[in-house]
């Protein structure tokens, strides 16, 4: 006979069966209309779930499905916050990462795109070196405002303000040039 020895439930565990695991259906409905997506809802839900634990031993007990729902507002305005604009991306990774874009492609498309593809480059490195700095490791490496305040030892609030001002002068740039930022003639 073998006997299966269980640990027993900490405190942590218990509050999260208690409180979290009732709401898990309400989470994924809540979760899948802010994605529209169920992939996208699943992950919501996951990293929702894992705040949720982490944070469980700093909840008292009350509301709990409006405490989930504020960690899921919170974790969704996080996630939107961490997708890289389209801006800087390398154009050939659009196009086969795209299945429709072949078709779509028209001659506006053929002609404008090298100039776009220039006049981004040269908008970026026009940037000033803090400005270009931010914008290299958020949106090209793709690392947090933490990450990157961190990296080049400046206050978060810092970072996001280079990045905001760097993509507008890169925005102005393009216009300037006759573009927008979609690579396409006004």
């Amino acid at each position: 006979m073998v006997l299966l020895m269980t640990r027993p439930a900490t405190d942590a565990q218990a509050a999260f069966e208690l409180h979290v695991v009732p709401e898990l259906e309400i989470l994924y409905r809540t979760a899948r209309s802010l994605t529209r997506s169920s992939a996208d809802a699943e992950d919501l839900v996951q990293d929702t779930l894992l705040r949720a634990f982490r944070a469980i031993d700093r909840f008292d007990g009350r509301y709990p499905r409006a405490w989930l729902l504020t960690i899921m507002r919170n974790a969704n305005i996080n996630r939107a916050r961490k997708k890289r604009p389209d801006l800087l991306d390398d154009p050939d990774l659009t196009f086969e990462r795209s299945t429709d874009f072949a078709e779509n492609e028209g001659p506006e498309e053929i002609v404008v795109e090298p100039i776009f593809d220039a006049s981004v480059q040269a908008a970026f490195e026009a940037l000033p070196e803090n400005f270009r700095a931010v914008v290299e490791l958020v949106d090209l490496k793709g690392l947090s405002y933490q990450e990157a305040a961190d990296r080049i030892d400046v206050p978060v609030g810092t970072v996001m303000s280079r990045l905001h001002r760097a993509r507008k002068r890169i925005r102005e740039d393009l216009r300037e040039h006759g573009l927008d930022s979609e690579g396409k003639l006004p």
